[in-house]
């Protein structure tokens, strides 16, 4: 009897209409061939959902994907929406559904697939075989706490306030996360702060190590300050496996162990929140990259994060692993074959379009299973 996994995807604006039809193509391809049944809801966020609704997300869109096993997210933004007021933005779908589902956990993995590493800034052999986990706490800190504003002071100065707020829980239940990717994965964790300067940070490093103390004896805990972190993920990027920071050094961190990897438009994330008591988690899943308005509907963007994305959605919301592995392998041939959009280009490799892409990839799928 087929399992029956539910779905809701969110393709969002620019390219991510055209990045999620691929990534449907591999739905109905494991319903096709796996004892697999999805059902699927699509619904709108960011920009094509202003323009319908009045508003980057809509409450019925968010209680659809808390009734989901996983949501799919394409990206979201764009020049058009660039003159709305704040609140109305494109951006601010993606942050109430993170924050009405309470994703705290998003993971970012930079993986460099063997055969785009001379895409890297990176020497090949620095990077060949890069696979680090980035582990970002994502519903607080500096982007979400309170006092925040823009104020004139009294002599006639602006002076803008942001506030960086930690708790005990807070910080515990994204350290989880980190420990159990490390038992699972080599036994060591990094954790990137600057306690050095920021009390919030102090409360960090202090609760993580009461963690490793107290409940994850076997995993290697190494603390290491924010900014020495940035320089060794440029220097000795294969010294990290599991790496742990909040929601400012998270963000910045990731992107630059992103690029490490040669491309954007290769990485996805996952974000997570809380187990029930039956152990499913609210999950979005979402590539990295943004939503390119200037190559959209041009059939020429990279739909590949889009897929990694979805391969996350299979290993950790779904219970698919083996699935999740097929299409990584079907990915890595792909690749290996020389098969490039235009994005992670390279001399000798054949141009593809986003369709021919999932084209290649599907025909992957097929070879795999004879």
């Amino acid at each position: 009897m087929a399992q029956t996994k539910k779905l809701l995807l969110l393709p969002g604006d620019g390219i991510g209409p055209e990045i999620m039809r691929e990534t449907r193509r591999l739905i109905e391809w494991l319903e096709k061939n796996r004892p697999i049944a999805f059902t699927v809801e699509e619904d709108l966020i960011g920009g094509a959902s202003f323009d319908v609704h009045g508003t980057p997300l809509r409450d019925e869109a968010v209680a659809k994907g808390a009734a989901a096993d996983a949501i799919l997210m394409g990206a979201v933004g764009g020049p058009k929406w660039d003159s709305l007021p704040f609140a109305q933005r494109p951006e601010r779908g993606l942050l109430k559904i993170r924050k009405d589902l309470d994703l705290f956990a998003n993971l970012r993995p930079a993986l460099c697939f063997a055969a785009l590493a001379d895409a890297s800034s990176l020497k090949r052999e620095l990077v060949e075989g890069l696979d680090i986990m980035i582990v970002r706490e994502l519903t607080g800190g500096l982007y979400f706490g309170e006092p925040r504003g823009i104020e004139t002071l009294p002599d006639g100065q602006r002076r803008g306030l942001n506030t960086q707020p930690y708790t005990t829980e807070e910080v515990r239940r994204v350290a989880r996360v980190a420990f159990d990717l490390a038992r699972a994965r080599k036994g060591k964790l990094h954790s990137a702060d600057k306690s050095n300067v920021l009390e919030s940070h102090v409360v960090w490093r202090e609760e993580v190590t009461w963690l490793r103390d107290h409940e994850y004896k076997d995993v290697e805990l190494q603390h290491i300050l924010a900014d020495n972190c940035a320089m060794q993920l440029i220097r000795n990027p294969q010294q990290f496996d599991v790496l742990l920071a909040d929601n400012l050094y998270g963000d910045i961190l990731s992107d630059q162990a992103a690029m490490l990897t040669g491309s954007l438009g290769m990485l996805p994330s996952s974000s997570l929140g809380a187990a029930d008591e039956n152990g499913k988690r609210p999950a979005l899943y979402e590539p990295v990259h943004g939503s390119a308005p200037d190559i959209a509907g041009k059939n020429v963007a990279n739909p590949l994060a889009m897929i990694l994305s979805f391969t996350m959605a299979l290993k950790y919301s779904l219970g698919l692993p083996e699935e999740g592995a097929l299409i990584e392998k079907a990915v890595q041939n792909v690749l290996a074959k020389g098969l490039r959009t235009g994005d992670i280009m390279q001399q000798g490799s054949t141009r593809v379009t986003t369709a021919s892409m999932g084209d290649a990839i599907i025909n992957e799928l097929d070879g795999l299973s004879r």
